[in-house]
């Protein structure tokens, strides 16, 4: 058994609809919902949610390479997200719901320039593909009551991905 951990940290939009796909797979240690990529120190949620202190609402995944590889976290975060919306994300606007994946080394920083040219050269968008790739930052858990939202509050969560529109941008543009 392997006792090798790394960390992934991907912003996709709500921090609460990017917990549940990554929490469900083996080698998976844990997942965070958080704050990164900001000038605030300790931002809290209402702090964040103006779009003014520079964070991305995002997870920070501590997993197994051996079991769970980075190529793996990279084929399952794409297809959580609208990488061309460089607005926000489904419902969700402002600079704090950008896409961004945050590299924790230089071979996180390749993989991930290589999925995303890959993701371009597919033709899956008429739009340019706008997710940022970047160096990884302090990360900021966020509050308690973020934490395994899903679980949490199955009903709001479920009502506010339903509205949010993005399973539907999902099954439209990922599902093939």
């Amino acid at each position: 058994m392997g006792s090798a951990k790394e960390k992934a940290t991907f912003a996709g939009g709500c921090f609460w609809c990017m917990v549940q796909p990554f929490e469900e797979m083996e080698g998976i240690l844990n997942v965070v919902s958080g704050y990164t990529g900001g000038t605030t120190v300790n931002p809290t949620y209402e702090e964040v949610k103006t779009g003014t202190s520079g964070h991305y609402e995002a997870v920070q995944i501590t997993y197994d390479p051996e079991r769970f590889s980075y190529e793996q976290l990279l084929n399952l975060y794409w297809p959580q997200i609208d990488p061309t919306d460089d607005g926000g994300q489904f419902h969700d606007r402002g600079p704090q719901y950008r896409t961004a994946i945050f590299y924790h080394s230089e071979e996180q920083k390749n993989l991930a320039l290589k999925a995303k040219t890959d993701i371009e050269q597919e033709g899956r968008f008429k739009k340019p593909i706008v997710t940022e790739i970047l160096p990884a930052s302090r990360f900021y858990e966020a509050e308690e009551e973020h934490q395994q939202f899903y679980k949490k509050q199955p009903n709001e969560y479920k009502a506010d991905r339903k509205a949010s529109g993005r399973d539907q941008f999902i099954s439209t543009h990922w599902q093939d």
